[in-house]
């Protein structure tokens, strides 16, 4: 027997926690060393965003210590299954009171009328105060439930190492923060995606958006996200556990793939990481069903604590979670990207920006806030391919990858084969 065999469960866990821990920061720390040229289009954006770019490397280790404290107290191995369920209820009720009152909030500053903002929210922000305490509090023992349960369900499917994921499920749910996206004006193509504070009022996001665009001729926009890979995984504070759950093993696998080739390679071309983008939705939302099945099956017929203004993204609404009688969103974007991509293809730059300034007011119409939609706009979203239509246009990357999904007889095995394939010329030949 092994030194490693006689040490308890519990301990092995965080032991393998802080060694993936130490092993994705190390990496990070290789991959992120350079001697920047002022060449680089990446350099060249960073210009404008050093003073505002979000601290991860602070945010990973505050986050780790929460993980290795909890942890270290035995969650949620020492509670029962209706324990542990009413821990993650009570704190989704926590975070709908958090979010309805920073909003309420926002409202209060944004008012014009409102001539001595603070006494106007003193109480407000007092009972702010009190629930973030409460949160803080609870905080670890319902993300440690929520990760146990997705860790289990993990192992049952076939995608652990002797019962254990590697790495560890560890998310944090915390306000994210935001991405400055750019892309060529002449083509959709990614070539910049930089992680600003998560404080930027909308106008900075607009200054920084013109500052960009006017210095280096590019399209750029700053968008929300609901989720980051780093370890531990950042995870979009919801009300929504379905989302939630989803989200979680969205961002592990991002994790996973990381330690193959698929991962590691992310950013070395669209088609990469179109299909790392579309692995990680596929698979987020299969983990994240049967969680919802197994622990929670109450909640797959009845819709629980929406807050739909304030908890999901803004510019990316699932159009099958809202009504819409006679305007389909992915329909019309699909539409919208494959004019964009043909205007293009033919040197139609300012034809194309029109178009799409004039799609943008349509969706408008149709209760879509879209504050912009540009070639960075779908250089983003067009990487989310796991279904059918939307931003992603005549992409062949995102069908393919699903095609693989169908043809696979688990969602193991179609999570092992993709994540060891480094072009997308091997998935190719892999569909059939």
């Amino acid at each position: 027997m092994s030194a490693l065999g006689i040490i308890p469960p519990m301990i092995q866990r965080i032991l393998r926690g802080l060694e993936i821990t130490l092993a994705l920061l190390i990496l990070g720390f290789i991959a992120g060393y350079s001697n920047p040229s002022l060449t680089n289009p990446i350099e060249k954006v960073r210009a404008f965003t050093r003073q505002i770019e979000f601290d991860y490397i602070e945010w990973m280790s505050n986050a780790a210590i929460v993980k290795i404290r909890a942890a270290s107290a035995g969650i949620p191995y020492t509670l029962e299954h209706e324990a542990q369920k009413e821990i993650v209820n009570k704190y989704l009720r926590i975070t709908q009171n958090i979010l309805e009152k920073e909003y309420q909030l926002a409202q209060i500053y944004a008012d014009a009328a409102i001539a001595d903002k603070e006494f106007a929210s003193e109480n407000l922000r007092a009972e702010l105060d009190e629930l973030y305490t409460r949160q803080i509090k609870l905080a670890p023992l319902a993300e440690a439930i929520l990760q146990e349960q997705v860790s289990e369900v993990l192992a049952e499917i076939g995608l652990t190492i002797v019962g254990q994921p590697v790495p560890n499920v560890w998310y944090h749910s915390t306000p994210l923060p935001m991405a400055l996206i750019v892309s060529p004006r002449e083509r959709i193509e990614q070539i910049a995606n930089i992680s600003v504070n998560t404080d930027l009022t909308v106008d900075q996001q607009v200054e920084l958006e013109n500052n960009v665009e006017d210095r280096l001729a590019t399209s750029t926009l700053v968008v929300n996200i609901g989720g980051v890979g780093v370890y531990p995984t950042m995870v979009m504070r919801t009300t929504d556990l379905n989302w939630m759950l989803s989200t979680i093993a969205h961002e592990w696998i991002h994790n996973y793939l990381t330690l193959r080739p698929l991962g590691f390679l992310y950013d070395e071309t669209p088609e990469l990481r179109t299909m790392n983008e579309t692995t990680a939705s596929i698979a987020g939302d299969e983990i994240g069903a049967l969680v919802l099945e197994r622990f929670y099956p109450e909640r797959q017929t009845a819709s629980f604590l929406t807050l739909s203004l304030v908890s999901a993204p803004t510019e990316h609404p699932d159009p099958r979670d809202l009504p819409r009688p006679l305007f389909d969103f992915r329909a019309q974007m699909h539409e919208t990207r494959i004019n964009v991509d043909a205007m293009l293809a033919e040197g139609k730059i300012e034809e194309a920006e029109a178009y799409m300034e004039e799609r943008r007011l349509i969706f408008l119409q149709n209760g879509y806030l879209l504050r912009k939609i540009n070639q960075a706009y779908f250089a983003f979203y067009g990487a989310y391919a796991d279904t059918p239509g939307g931003a992603a246009g005549e992409d062949p990357v995102g069908p393919a990858v699903r095609k693989l999904r169908e043809q696979s007889e688990s969602l193991a095995s179609f999570v092992k084969k993709i994540s060891w394939m480094w072009s997308f010329e091997q998935l190719q030949k892999e569909v059939h």
